[in-house]
């Protein structure tokens, strides 16, 4: 659990570095090169939380492809929410399905592994 709130948590400082720019005022006007060095700022805080979960997913048994996987479907998740009330986007009934076999490649990358074990043994 403790991974999977780091993951949350970094994602969302992420999504802001990287998609913020394309609508909130903080933004407006700037040059790209400051945009660049406020995204930097912003990453550095998803850095902050990233690493110690990846160190952590993998002290308790996650493999490196569990981890990646995770990260992706939670990015995927948290920027769902971003588009939606930050971008004024919807979610369109492809993107869902595409979601979907994200969510899907999750279970497969988790669910016969049971073992556990960073080694995938």
């Amino acid at each position: 659990m403790k991974t999977i709130l780091l993951l949350v948590g970094s994602n969302i400082f992420m999504t802001f570095a990287w998609y913020g720019q394309l609508k909130l005022k903080i933004f407006e006007g700037k040059a790209v090169w400051t945009v660049i060095l406020m995204s930097w700022t912003i990453a550095f805080f998803e850095y902050c939380l990233m690493v110690p979960a990846n160190r952590s997913g993998y002290a308790q048994g996650m493999s490196g492809y569990q981890l990646k996987i995770l990260q992706e479907v939670i990015t995927l998740g948290v920027f769902v929410c971003f588009a939606w009330l930050v971008l004024g986007e919807k979610l369109k009934w492809n993107y869902a399905v595409s979601f979907g076999l994200i969510l899907l490649a999750v279970y497969f990358a988790t669910a016969f592994n049971k073992t556990g074990g960073a080694s995938g043994h």
